[in-house]
């Protein structure tokens, strides 16, 4: 049973947000709040110890996490080097890896991920979130012992994350009960159509208030 101080958290916070115009996406304001701070409340709790992958703005994500990781070699090199950063990092056992722009991604994911490494007898090294339709790579628990082989993997010119994870044992976890959960933003379109879609679910969940004659 993997508990909860062996789990590390990143969010993978890194890029260069191209498709929304430069702008360092985990900062975004999403309801009222930056996305990365909503990606931490699925993780916070369910973890020894939160991470933020940034590679600029660092000063304004430390109080987003109890650690700020830049890459491990600089020049935006993909989200494999933002993992290897984390691996390397981490010192716990494992890593739980996740975007940090999936504000929506189920309150229970870390239980997820660690169930299905027990549901194969804790042999696989890695366990990637699937939605019925497509993995999800960025979503994924990762023994941190695999640093040394994806430093190897990375200096032969990898950045491929599913191509390193077929070098291991790894798993699908079933998460299509929710696959919507795990779409990533990269327009402001989809973000506010998000926030609105979360808006109304939160309203229509909210208790009526009682009124007294």
């Amino acid at each position: 049973m993997i508990t909860r101080e062996a789990l590390t958290g990143m969010i993978l916070a890194g890029g260069q947000g191209r498709r929304m115009g430069g702008r360092d996406k985990g900062l975004e304001p999403f309801a009222e709040r930056p996305l990365v701070a909503h990606v931490h409340e699925r993780l916070a709790g369910h973890v020894a110890e939160v991470l933020i992958n940034a590679n600029r703005n660092v000063e304004r994500y430390r109080p987003l996490a109890d650690r700020v990781v830049t890459d491990a070699e600089g020049g935006y090199q993909g989200p494999l080097m933002g993992i290897y950063s984390g691996l390397r990092a981490a010192t716990t056992p494992w890593l739980v890896v996740v975007p940090c722009d999936t504000p929506a991604l189920p309150g229970d994911l870390v239980a997820r991920l660690v169930a299905g490494i027990g549901e194969n007898d804790g042999e696989h090294d890695i366990a990637v979130a699937f939605d019925g339709e497509r993995l999800h790579p960025v979503v994924a628990l990762i023994r941190t012992s695999l640093a040394d082989d994806l430093a190897a993997a990375l200096a032969d010119g990898e950045r491929k994350i599913d191509r390193w994870y077929a070098r291991h044992a790894w798993c699908r976890v079933d998460v299509s009960d929710c696959p919507d959960a795990f779409a990533n933003l990269n327009t402001d379109d989809e973000k506010q159509r998000l926030e609105r879609a979360l808006g109304e679910a939160a309203r229509a969940t909210r208790p009526l208030t009682r009124v007294n004659p």
